[in-house]
């Protein structure tokens, strides 16, 4: 069989010691290993005859799929699940969230990604030096792992929303540019984080003996990743209320602005339409051979101006 793993353990128990060490993952599994886990990618071109011959049809189905969603269910006496892991591959967005796909039993495990996932990578370098004892003990490691980088980015964007805060909250005013692109984040995070929780809700609730020793750490898991969606929609209602304050104050300095403009043109528009009557070259118009007439109309249109400021005082309009 024509197949590349990223990693494959045979994890063995000798005595009390619990060793790793590489495995052929096409070989059955020792009787002294206590399970093995096989990483794949999913561009090998290999991965499907393997899980053909290695796990019922319907979880070889479901791990080939194309698009994923978090999920975890029960097959026979194996769990499938589908997880997401935040994007810390160079030049990526960390919220563009990368799949692993799951099938666990008690003596064998695979795992399939089409992005790196440095949750698993961080799991694959301990597994020289520290191996997880059984299976259960493996899938508290990989969701602990995923739940924490999914925290951190979480902080994150909740340490962003506080510099906002203090920019538009703190009379700063301007522009928020940032906000348009930091609620698209927490929203594309919260879209696959939502039902992540559901799946380590689910997982803790399979009745599989390998995973009884292991309920209250999954539980913790799952308790941490509530919080974090919490914080996700906390944010995202914050950055709700900046934006909304930020409109606000923008269309009160625009109404101010108008208004000033408005009581401007008030006062000014009687002044127009007098100077505008007498600056029409036609016959009759009076003043035109007495040499005070120009002081008496800036005069009078200096007392109109005044009058039409004291009537909009007295209408309680300024």
């Amino acid at each position: 069989m024509d197949l590349a793993p990223i990693c494959a353990f045979d994890v063995l128990a000798t005595a009390d010691v619990t060793q790793a060490a590489h495995a052929d993952p096409f070989g059955p599994v020792p009787q002294t290993a206590v399970f093995r886990w096989v990483h794949l990618d999913m561009a090998d071109p290999g991965v499907a005859a393997f899980l053909e011959s290695r796990v019922p049809d319907v979880v070889h189905q479901a791990l080939l799929q194309a698009e994923t969603r978090p999920r975890c269910d029960r097959v026979d006496d194996g769990i499938l699940i589908n997880l997401r892991g935040v994007n810390l591959n160079p030049g990526s967005d960390a919220d563009d969230m990368v799949s692993l796909r799951l099938w666990v039993t008690q003596s064998f495990v695979v795992s399939i990604r089409s992005r790196k996932v440095f949750a698993v990578d961080a799991l694959r370098t301990a597994m020289a030096t520290d191996p997880p004892p059984d299976v259960g003990a493996w899938l508290v490691r990989l969701t602990e792992g995923l739940v924490d980088r999914i925290e951190d980015v979480s902080v994150s964007k909740d340490d962003a929303t506080g510099l906002l805060e203090e920019g538009i909250f703190g009379g700063g005013g301007g522009t928020a540019p940032d906000i348009g692109p930091l609620r698209a984040s927490v929203y594309k995070l919260r879209r696959f984080v939502g039902p992540q929780q559901q799946a380590l809700h689910r997982l803790t609730t399979v009745a599989l003996p390998f995973l009884d020793p292991h309920r209250e750490a999954l539980r913790e898991v799952t308790n941490r990743a509530t919080r974090t969606v919490e914080e996700l929609d906390a944010v995202a209602h914050r950055l709700t209320a900046v934006q909304d304050h930020h409109h606000t104050e923008a269309a009160d300095r625009m109404g101010r602005h108008s208004y000033i403009l408005s009581v401007v043109a008030a006062i000014f528009l009687p002044l127009g339409f007098l100077t505008g009557l007498f600056g029409v070259n036609v016959a009759g118009m009076p003043g035109l051979e007495w040499p005070f007439a120009f002081a008496l109309l800036c005069v009078g249109s200096l007392g109109l101006g005044v009058l039409a400021w004291g009537l909009m005082r007295w209408l309680k309009w300024l």
